[in-house]
């Protein structure tokens, strides 16, 4: 249980180090860009972008405001109740993804996916879809 605790720090800190050192990009603003480029019409209710970076509101509005600034994300109003902000990834911003993926992906083999050889990798991706939830 220890190296599970041990792991639940340590490996955002090491994606982070990477992502921050090789792409100039902090963990964060790379997930924020992600779940973005993943949802419909590439955007998200400022909210709901705060819960899928398991984020507070206040914390997610620091991040759109540093993105928005590079051009990676605009933020317009929600045409539903005209109250809240939508979050919208820019063609800039997915580009910028892009180009960080790959160092992500290499930084998720090297401290994670690398160390369980011979381990059933679907099996662990649905249990660790059961704990997420």
């Amino acid at each position: 249980m220890r190296s599970l605790s041990r792991v639940i720090y340590a490996l955002p800190r090491a994606l982070d180090a990477d992502l921050s050192r090789e792409q100039r990009l902090p963990l964060i603003e790379y997930q924020a860009l992600m779940n973005l480029s993943e949802a419909p019409r590439r955007q998200l209710r400022m909210s709901d972008l705060a819960t899928a970076c398991e984020m507070s509101l206040s914390g997610m509005t620091g991040v759109v405001h540093r993105l928005e600034g590079q051009g990676y994300i605009r933020r317009v109003k929600c045409v539903r109740d005209g109250r809240g902000w939508n979050a919208v990834l820019t063609d800039t911003g997915l580009t910028r993804l892009e180009e960080a993926w790959p160092s992500h992906l290499a930084s998720m083999r090297r401290h994670f996916l690398d160390h369980l050889a011979g381990l059933d990798l679907r099996a662990l991706g649905a249990a660790l879809r059961a704990v997420a939830t």
